[in-house]
């Protein structure tokens, strides 16, 4: 394919086609996606005018743990009725924001002695601040309000399984109607860094739920497949005979960096380890570890399946750069020079080919004839664009 060629798009296919944006967990390393937003706001935004922002362009919006503040950042009104955050505003906001609030650092040898007995007797970070923030960004906004369909997983410790914060399931289960500051605390609860959520949901006529929240991660490292599945849903609700739904999407999903290449973790190894030592070896938790990479990973699989048989491949981009090493692996290490290497990882990533999974290995591997990924986005902002274009009447053809 040629790297400046944009797919055309029929009528039919404009009309029937769904926008979907998805963005991964993964603590501080949410500073990738954010860049990333960034770039692809602007390329829109050239095609445009200034006022375009993503919120505009996809009809839902899917995150999970830090991804689900950024989708909640980008689809929350103003008072203007228009995103709380521009996408360029998203990196300041976590830039500023991690060290300070979320993932204040315990400084020197005594520091992190004691930052490591807290996190054996409890959250390592006592979120504090972490919920305040949000409180203040949203106050009395509701799920409902967001300027576009969103879809945020989280996990209810207390009836062991998923709550789904789906903006497609609001009219059918009232109780998911949450304040929005109680989503993004919830969603991003992530064991052993910060408590787990608790809170009453006034719905309907005086009726109450309670929720018992952690980490979306626990529910969807990669929350992308369970957009696709929230959409679904709701078009099989008018028209069960729709059948596939792979080639009427057009999917862009961000990761926050993977890790896997960096872990000195062999069989040989694990084979003599016990309980503590699969929550904490060599600086990490080998068991939280296996089950993200192992969950975004068979969600990307999975898509690349489904997308390719269907001949539509062109319509999914997976953004992800997996040769992270070192203290940028880390979720909560929110230091000046970690938070710097962060900016630099996301800021190279475009310069580096598209690469797309071997179905066989697993592993990401280059795509040279699909460019640059900024070359990708630049071609994935062309088709939102002509998409919002057509929805608005302002394109024939």
């Amino acid at each position: 394919m040629d790297v400046d060629a944009v797919p055309s798009l029929s009528n039919g296919q404009r009309r029937k086609l769904t926008t979907i944006l998805s963005i991964d967990g993964g603590g501080v390393q949410g500073i990738i996606p954010t860049i990333v937003l960034a770039f692809l706001e602007e390329q829109l935004q050239e095609l445009d005018g200034e006022e375009a922002r993503l919120a505009d362009y996809f009809d839902v919006i899917a995150g999970t743990s830090t991804g689900g503040l950024i989708t909640l950042m980008l689809t929350a009104p103003n008072q203007n009725n228009r995103p709380l955050y521009d996408a360029k505003d998203l990196l300041p906001f976590y830039l500023e924001n991690c060290p300070k609030s979320t993932f204040p650092q315990d400084r020197g040898r005594f520091g992190q002695i004691a930052s490591f007995v807290k996190s054996m007797t409890g959250a390592k970070y006592n979120g504090r601040y972490h919920h305040e923030t949000h409180k203040q960004m949203y106050k009395e906004t509701r799920l409902n309000q967001t300027l576009t369909n969103v879809v945020i997983p989280t996990f209810d410790i207390k009836l062991l399984q998923p709550v789904i914060f789906s903006s497609y399931r609001i009219a059918s289960n009232p109780s998911l109607n949450a304040k929005l500051s109680d989503i993004c605390i919830g969603t991003s609860a992530a064991p052993t860094l910060l408590p787990s959520h608790y809170f009453e949901n006034t719905y309907g006529d005086g009726k109450t739920r309670e929720f018992h929240l952690i980490d979306g991660a626990v529910v969807a490292s990669n929350p992308t497949f369970m957009a696709i599945s929230e959409v679904t849903r709701d078009i099989m609700k008018e028209d069960s005979d729709y059948g596939c739904i792979h080639d009427k999407l057009l999917v862009i999903s961000v990761g926050t960096g993977s890790t896997r290449n960096d872990y000195k973790f062999n069989a040989k190894k694990a084979a003599k380890w016990g309980i503590l030592s699969w929550l904490i070896k060599g600086g990490s938790c080998p068991i939280i570890n296996c089950f993200c990479e192992a969950g975004a990973d068979m969600v990307d699989y999975h898509n690349n399946v489904l997308f390719h048989s269907h001949r539509c491949q062109d319509r999914y981009l997976r953004v992800q750069d997996d040769s992270l090493t070192g203290v940028v692996t880390s979720a909560d290490i929110s230091t000046k020079e970690n938070l710097e290497n962060l900016v630099k990882i996301g800021q190279e990533l475009f310069k580096k080919p598209v690469c797309k999974m071997d179905l066989e290995t697993g592993l990401l591997q280059p795509e040279p004839h699909l460019g640059s990924y900024s070359d990708a986005l630049t071609r994935f902002a062309k088709q939102l664009s002509d998409k919002r274009k057509y929805r608005r009447g302002n394109i024939s053809s």
